[in-house]
């Protein structure tokens, strides 16, 4: 019987694999570039979400500043940014109802009950605290400065207590020990505020902070690190990885004029880069 081997050759088997390896690196060249270009458009995306949420977090804080309590610190790397953050406002009754002079705000002597015009809208009431802070016209000067914890400002651990009164439309305030406030708002406006805010902004680091939850500091030297903040009890959230580069500026206005934060962010990845600059309006009429 005669019989007859089917198969390859040398010759055919190379040259199956040199035009294999054309096709294949073709169509890599062809699929390479759009999974490049989907990458680093992802990566975009992704900077530009990441910057631009850092930014709007800042300015929900800053919106929420008590009046002129926005300060500003550089040194070296970090730059500094710390509010007194407000939870809640009302106006206080300067002119007595008839026939209950106790429900007006004195400022000649300590007060220890008076009530609101119109209600606290942001706390459930009753509403008690020990850790809270009632300031009224702070200016951000000698004098009337609310870091001072004096004078605009009650002092740390004042017991405040709010519900609603039994006047319609009002709700009764008591602080105790009593306190003396040293000036008059001329809106009658007064705020709750719960503490200190500071965003640390490292160039070296390449991060972006918040710090929430440490005790008020008249200067503000003593918690514009990580290390100080920290040894004060701080809570820290980070808001940003990746910072290239990351520069505040701060213009305090007038009565008539609102302050104005700027805030240039720059993010960087893998060779990318995204800077954006915010802008935000801070109401300081105390």
């Amino acid at each position: 019987m005669n019989s007859h081997t089917r198969g390859f050759t040398l010759v055919e088997l190379v040259i199956t694999i040199a035009l294999s390896t054309i096709v294949v690196s073709f169509m890599a060249m062809f699929i390479s570039g759009p999974v490049a270009s989907y990458t680093d458009q992802s990566r975009r995306a992704e900077l530009v979400d990441l910057a631009e949420n850092s930014l709007r977090r800042i300015a929900r804080d800053v919106r929420r500043a008590l009046p002129n309590s926005v300060r500003l610190d550089i040194s070296g790397s970090v730059v500094a940014l710390e509010l007194l953050s407000t939870v809640d406002g009302a106006r206080y009754r300067d002119r007595p109802p008839p026939g209950n002079p106790s429900k007006r705000l004195r400022f000649s002597a300590p007060d220890d009950a008076f009530n609101s015009i119109g209600f606290f809208q942001n706390i459930a009431k009753p509403f008690s605290s020990n850790s809270h802070y009632l300031s009224i016209y702070n200016v951000g000067v000698p004098g009337a400065d609310a870091y001072a914890l004096a004078d605009v400002i009650t002092p740390s651990g004042t017991q405040i207590d709010i519900a609603n009164d039994t006047t319609p439309g009002e709700d009764n305030v008591q602080i105790s020990p009593a306190f003396q406030f040293a000036f008059a708002s001329p809106g009658q406006r007064m705020f709750l505020v719960d503490g200190p805010v500071s965003y640390l902004c490292d160039d070296v680091a390449g991060t972006l902070i918040r710090y929430s939850g440490y005790a008020i500091t008249s200067d503000q030297a003593d918690r514009n690190s990580d290390a100080e903040l920290t040894a004060a009890g701080a809570d820290a959230t980070l808001i940003a990885n990746r910072v290239g580069n990351c520069s505040m500026t701060y213009a305090p206005g007038t009565s008539q004029r609102a302050g104005l934060v700027s805030i240039a962010l720059t993010v960087t990845d893998t060779g990318e880069t995204v800077s954006l600059l915010h802008q935000i309006h801070v109401d300081n009429v105390p």
